[in-house]
């Protein structure tokens, strides 16, 4: 459901929160800041690509002259093979009953925290 700019996906225990930009379309995102927020306010940060959309941040800074342009690391990137919120979600899901989340996302404390 949307909630002013956040695309919020409901689950038992824990809701995934997007933050894709205006007016695009949901199962073409391929580049999305997100949250893993579980009930107990503890939250997870992430950004999931695709990999088409690491190949082309790749090439775009090799075209540049950069020298990321012949490797690429996020600190909280999550890799996933195909575009759209809806696969995204189903991926996330997989990690959080894993307990994985943990591992690749960044943990950022309870929302209090702020």
């Amino acid at each position: 459901m949307w909630d002013g700019p956040f695309y919020r996906v409901r689950r038992d225990g824990y809701e995934i929160c997007f933050v894709p930009g205006a007016g695009e379309d949901l199962d073409e995102v391929c580049n999305v800041d997100m949250w893993v927020i579980r009930d107990d306010g503890d939250r997870w940060s992430g950004t999931v690509f695709t990999l088409d959309e690491v190949h082309r941040i790749m090439d775009r800074q090799q075209q540049a002259g950069e020298p990321e342009g012949d490797y690429w690391w996020c600190w909280d990137g999550l890799i996933v093979r195909d575009a759209g919120v809806p696969s995204m979600v189903k991926v996330i899901d997989g990690l959080v009953a894993a307990g994985e989340h943990e591992t690749v996302l960044r943990h950022v404390g309870p929302e209090d925290d702020v």
